[in-house]
């Protein structure tokens, strides 16, 4: 037979007192002498009594749980942030509960109304999907929320973003620099930041390079392989194609391959190209990708100790539109190749 269940009568019993005695020392809402409280510790530590630790926190005031909140979990970029996002949030006590939209906004808006229902203390918020203004809407009046990776316009909330700008100029500058003047920028939804950010880099690696802007090697869609592939059938059916492209995500990379492959050609022989991300593939698949480092581990790490700062109310200025930047660095690899050097480059 299955050993009986111990519940809080147990202690109470054992420990010679009553139960409400007990529940409220256990909710920290009774000051009892030492003795007394040696008797219930005793007590719990003889039962092996467990509780129901979820209820003992709220009463408390709070859940000491936090919301992770992401689109994907299958991209390693998200599901790495989320593993330095647990560690960082046990290392202040706190649970972390994951929570995965898909992009889905009647999700989104869900886990966004937990901070109503106190069923987590605060909340880290990722969508990689433009906001209509649904969102915006639902953050209106929130605290102890935090935006990361990419942003909600017009949200008045802590945010965590890896500098865009810089990496977008980076990842054409390793272009330019091996030779390349006709550069493809294949991105993201043209509404997200993360996106414009990127372009506007890639902008100004050009303009500082005395390269002209071609509208027609400007590519936007979605944060996806598929799209990557697509991407580069557009391309390469232009009377000119690129010689090199700067994806804007290394997925968006690995569609770019695909898309090369259904052609019969491959990089760098017949395209330089590079990433932004540096997803742990990155250097597994071939050729070696050339990609923008962005730390996910630093934005989940940043992130928690920003949203532990707000809940202890430690910062005053975390509660305004505050913007921290993450750096980037650039990661040379296999996957360009000099200018002239590749059957597409003589034909240009």
């Amino acid at each position: 037979m299955a050993n009986k269940r111990v519940v809080l009568s147990d202690v109470a019993r054992l420990a010679g007192l009553s139960k409400a005695t007990v529940s409220r020392y256990l909710n920290n809402s009774i000051v009892l002498p030492q003795q007394t409280t040696q008797r219930i510790e005793d007590a719990i530590s003889t039962l092996n009594y467990r509780g129901n630790s979820l209820a003992r926190r709220l009463s408390k005031g709070g859940s000491e749980t936090i919301g992770l909140v992401l689109p994907e979990i299958s991209n390693p970029f998200f599901a790495e942030l989320a593993e330095a996002a647990e560690a960082a949030a046990s290392a202040h006590q706190y649970s972390l509960v994951l929570c995965v939209t898909r992009n889905n906004l009647e999700k989104e808006v869900q886990f966004i109304r937990w901070l109503d229902t106190r069923q987590v203390d605060g909340l880290l918020f990722a969508t990689n999907r433009p906001d209509n203004g649904a969102l915006l809407a639902e953050l209106q009046g929130q605290s102890n929320i935090v935006l990361i990776d990419e942003d909600i316009p017009g949200a008045d909330v802590p945010k965590v973003f890896a500098d865009n700008v810089t990496g977008g100029r980076l990842a054409a500058q390793q272009l330019i620099e091996a030779g390349h003047q006709r550069v493809a920028y294949v991105g993201g939804p043209g509404e997200l930041m993360s996106v414009r950010e990127r372009h506007e880099g890639f902008r100004q690696a050009l303009a500082e390079a005395n390269l002209p802007y071609l509208p027609e090697l400007v590519l936007f869609g979605d944060y996806t392989r598929e799209f990557g592939q697509h991407a580069l059938d557009s391309l390469l059916a232009l009377p000119e194609p690129p010689t090199a492209i700067f994806a804007g995500s290394d997925y968006l990379a690995l569609g770019l391959l695909d898309g090369l492959r259904a052609h019969k050609l491959s990089a760098p022989q017949d395209m330089s190209i590079v990433g932004f991300d540096d997803a742990n593939y990155a250097e597994l698949i071939t050729p070696r990708l050339s990609t923008i480092r962005q730390n996910a581990g630093e934005l989940g790490r940043t992130a928690v100790e920003l949203l532990i700062k707000m809940l202890k109310e430690e910062s005053q200025e975390t509660q305004e539109n505050s913007v921290a930047r993450i750096p980037v660095q650039s990661v040379k690899r296999e996957s360009i190749a000099p200018h002239g050097n590749t059957p597409l480059d003589k034909a240009v």
